[in-house]
């Protein structure tokens, strides 16, 4: 009987080059529940709803807090260019002599326009993270147990809330 030869390099072997790491999986936001009789019967038997309101209200929150950080950083990018080119002199003076160029004061002027081009964008990029993600939540469900509108009075007000604040319409499930 022979026996294999031992491999020339054991660190092929080590755990640093044989195991291939990978991220952790994204947590579902929304599970399968069975489908109710007012359901479509041809999308199948299952439609997928947020766990409870509150897992609702923090996708969303995370959803218009993720699209504002991305405005806001393309803003900064936007307003920067507008207010360098707002503050330097004009071409044709700097051609000629005319105009020396003082950093202290361009400086300044650049600080001024920015904040007031970036303090108008903030709002719109609040506007337009609330407008994208209502429009993707706005028929989102959420599945609630047992619901009692007498005993879950307090759970049943912050639906309404969400409800008639934010103009969405959320279907109740009941598990």
């Amino acid at each position: 009987m022979a026996t294999e030869p031992a491999p020339s390099n054991l660190d092929d072997y080590s755990p640093s080059a044989t195991l291939i790491p990978f991220d952790r999986p994204i947590p579902i936001l929304r599970g399968p529940i069975k489908a109710d009789s007012t359901d479509d019967p041809e999308s199948g038997p299952f439609v997928l709803a947020f766990k409870n309101p509150k897992s609702w209200a923090l996708a969303y929150k995370v959803c218009e807090s993720q699209i504002i950080q991305q405005c806001e950083a393309g803003v900064r990018v936007g307003c920067s260019l507008t207010a360098s080119n707002n503050c330097k002199p004009p071409w044709w003076k700097t051609l000629l002599g005319i105009a020396k160029q003082d950093y202290k004061e361009r400086a300044e002027c650049e600080e001024r326009e920015m904040e007031a081009c970036f303090g108008k964008a903030r709002e719109k990029c609040g506007e337009f993270a609330a407008q994208k993600c209502l429009t993707a939540f706005r028929d989102s469900r959420i599945a609630v147990k047992n619901l009692d509108l007498v005993s879950s009075r307090r759970e049943v007000s912050k639906l309404i809330y969400w409800v008639c604040l934010q103009d969405i319409e959320i279907l109740l499930i009941e598990r």
